[in-house]
C-alpha cells in the first residue's frame, strides 16, 4: 500500500484482516502521521520511502499479489501555490510505480484517483468515458498520473484498475481538509474560513465505503477500466457549512467569507453504474457518518491539535 499512512491508505489498513501480510510504503510528508497507524499494529510492515524511488521499488514490490496506490499530493490550494511537487509525485511517481510493478510481475495494481480530473460539471454525472478537463494543478497532475496507468495497462498488458471517487470525510484526515477544519476551528472557538459564494457543490463519501470499494475493484475489477465511487450526499459548502455548526451548536457569525479560491470547480459528480454491477452499495449514510465524525474529532484532540500547531 503506497501512501498508506495518509488519510484513506491507513483507513484500507486499518480495515485489513489479520490473514492480510500488509507492506506499507510512504514517504512520510507533512500529512503522513504513524499514529494513523496504531490501531492496526502488528498487521503491517512499514518501510520509508518515495514511489519516485526506483532502486528502493525493485527491492519492495517484488512478492506482492496486490499492489494500491494511495500516494498523492492531494490538497488544492498547496498545488496553486507550489505545482512542482505535485508534477514529481503524482505523474513521475505513478510511472516509477507501474514501471516497478510491471518489472515485478505484480498480480493486480489499483491506482487510487479522483473525480477532479473532470473540471467542473453543470448538470448530471460524469461516466467513466467523461474525457478529462482538470483546471487545477493538483486535478491535472491526478490526470497525467491517471493516463500513465493506462497507458501501462493497453502498451504492457499491466493489470491495472484506475478508481475515481468523490469527496471523503471521516476520522484521521489532515486538518487542512474542509471537514475536519471546520469541526477543529470550532472546537477551539475559531471562525471558519467559506470560500466564495459557498455555492461550490461535493458529493460526499465516508472513507469506509471509499475502502470496501478498492477492495472490490481489486477483487473484481478489470485490467485497464476505470471505475466510479460516487458519494451518498451532495451538497453545496453553504449546506455543509450549516450542518457542521449545527452539529457543534455554533453560529453563524462563526463563519469568515473568504476570497474564492482560483479556479475553484463549481460541481462535481459521479454515476457509479459500473462499480454498483460488481456488488458495491455504500453503507454509511452522511448523516450518521458525520456525526460520528464530529464525535471522533471531539474526543481525539491529542491526535489533531500537534497536527495544527506545526509549521509544514
Amino acid at each position: 500500500m503506497t501512501g498508506g499512512v495518509g488519510f484513506i491508505g491507513s483507513h484500507f489498513v486499518r480495515s485489513s484482516t489479520d490473514e492480510d501480510q500488509v507492506t506499507v510504503l510512504d514517504k512520510l510528508t507533512y500529512a503522513g502521521n504513524l499514529a494513523n497507524l496504531e490501531p492496526a499494529e502488528g498487521r503491517f510492515a512499514f518501510v520509508r520511502g518515495d514511489i519516485c524511488d526506483a532502486e528502493l521499488l525493485r527491492e519492495v514490490v517484488p512478492g506482492h499479489d496486490l499492489v494500491v496506490n494511495f500516494a498523492a499530493e492531494s490538497h488544492v490550494d498547496r498545488s496553486i501555490s507550489s505545482a512542482g511537487e505535485f508534477v514529481h509525485s503524482n505523474v513521475l511517481g505513478v510511472q516509477t510505480l507501474m514501471q516497478a510493478c510491471l518489472d515485478a510481475g505484480t498480480p493486480k495494481v489499483v491506482h487510487v484517483s479522483t473525480d477532479e480530473v473532470y473540471g467542473s460539471i453543470e448538470a448530471g454525472s460524469w461516466d467513466e468515458t467523461a474525457p478529462l478537463s482538470p483546471n487545477s494543478p493538483y486535478a491535472a497532475s491526478k490526470a497525467g498520473g491517471d493516463l500513465i496507468a493506462l497507458a501501462y495497462a493497453r502498451t504492457h498488458e499491466l493489470p491495472v484498475s484506475i478508481t475515481r471517487c468523490g469527496n471523503n470525510y471521516g476520522p484521521y484526515q489532515y486538518p487542512e481538509k474542509v471537514i475536519p477544519l471546520f469541526v477543529t476551528n470550532l472546537l477551539d472557538g475559531l471562525n471558519v474560513p467559506l470560500y466564495g459564494d459557498g455555492g461550490n457543490v461535493r458529493d460526499w463519501i465516508h472513507v469506509d465505503d471509499h475502502c470496501r470499494a478498492i477492495r472490490l475493484v481489486a477483487e473484481r475489477g478489470e485490467a485497464g477500466e476505470v471505475y466510479h465511487v460516487a458519494g451518498t450526499t451532495e451538497l453545496t459548502n453553504l449546506e455543509l457549512t450549516g450542518r457542521l455548526l449545527d452539529a457543534l451548536d455554533a453560529h453563524w457569525q462563526r463563519v469568515e467569507r473568504v476570497p474564492d479560491r482560483k479556479g475553484h470547480d463549481r460541481r462535481y459528480s459521479l454515476a457509479d453504474g459500473r462499480l454498483r454491477a460488481l456488488g458495491y452499495a455504500p453503507r454509511i449514510a452522511f448523516e450518521r457518518g458525520l456525526a460520528e465524525t464530529v464525535e471522533w474529532y471531539a474526543a481525539n484532540r491529542q491526535w489533531w491539535e500537534p497536527l495544527k500547531k506545526r509549521d509544514p
